[in-house]
């Protein structure tokens, strides 16, 4: 299935099923966090590409983001998730790199996006060096994870 724009969820439901109704509206699954290959779309048509170790142990902390922040998973959507994340806190020399190659990308496609995404992870923190065992922030509400987190109540795509 394509990428789509859609990553808006009910702030009062738990973090973890805002993500279900994310990977619902997405067509996405848990199932493909472990899977041995993953679809990339790029320009409307799906590459499958490995799905290395590194990226099975952050995928799901990064879609977790998505419902925080609200930034879709078209191209533009994954580039401000990506300059978000550098910003915000990342841990491991994959998340660098994937998110560097996501801004890169976003400086073409959406560069005033791109940016604005940057700027606005100032001061918030990422689940990434957030620390917290990951079952228990699942059970969050995410109005409340976002201000512990200090992400803006309505997420970062509720401003215009």
């Amino acid at each position: 299935m394509p990428l789509q724009r859609v990553t808006h969820v009910p702030s009062d439901l738990p973090l973890g099923e805002g993500r279900d109704r994310y990977l619902a509206q997405n067509g996405f699954s848990m199932a493909e966090y472990s899977a041995p290959k993953f679809a990339f779309y790029i320009f409307g048509r799906a590459v499958q590409v490995p799905n290395p170790p590194a990226r099975r142990r952050v995928v799901a902390l990064h879609d977790l983001h998505h419902v925080l922040t609200g930034y879709g998973t078209d191209l533009a959507g994954e580039s401000e998730i990506g300059a978000w994340e550098l910003r915000a806190g990342c841990n491991t020399p994959f998340l660098w790199m994937i998110n560097l190659t996501a801004v890169v990308g976003g400086l073409f496609v959406a560069p005033l996006r791109t940016l604005r995404a940057f700027r606005a992870a100032k001061g918030q923190r990422s689940l990434y060096v957030d620390g917290r065992d990951v079952e228990a922030v699942l059970k969050i509400p995410i109005a409340e994870l976002r201000r512990q987190l200090e992400i803006p109540a309505g997420g970062h795509t509720a401003a215009p």
